[in-house]
């Protein structure tokens, strides 16, 4: 199941995925979450490995809908999860928060 994804449009929690270059599968378990190192970028998505799940919080993935290459199962959906989509792309619109993408550039320092 491969599928072209809009750029506002989010997977179901609970969708089974394969990111481009991996070869472990993850499992979809949040939205918007924050770059755990430097805590000041957002990705689409956080994750655990597919089938074992969530272990620790030192294998949480967070990655974005772009390193999607295959879609092997979508999670559950129904109106109340269609709503919250809506809902959490009209509040990402909102804050000032970096989206980090495949092509992140560091900035040069000022001379």
């Amino acid at each position: 199941m491969n599928e072209e994804l809009e750029k506002e449009e989010y997977l179901p929690i609970g969708t089974v995925v394969l990111l481009k270059g991996a070869t472990k599968r993850l499992m979809i378990t949040g939205f918007a979450s924050m770059s755990p190192e430097t805590g000041d970028t957002i990705f689409d998505y956080s994750g655990c490995t597919y089938p074992e799940g969530f272990l620790n919080y030192n294998e949480v993935c967070v990655f974005n809908n772009e390193q999607i290459d295959k879609v092997f199962a979508r999670g559950y959906s129904d109106q109340e999860e269609v709503e919250f989509k809506k809902n959490l792309v009209e509040q990402l619109k909102q804050i000032s928060v970096p989206r980090e993408t495949e092509t992140t550039t560091t900035p040069q320092e000022n001379g």
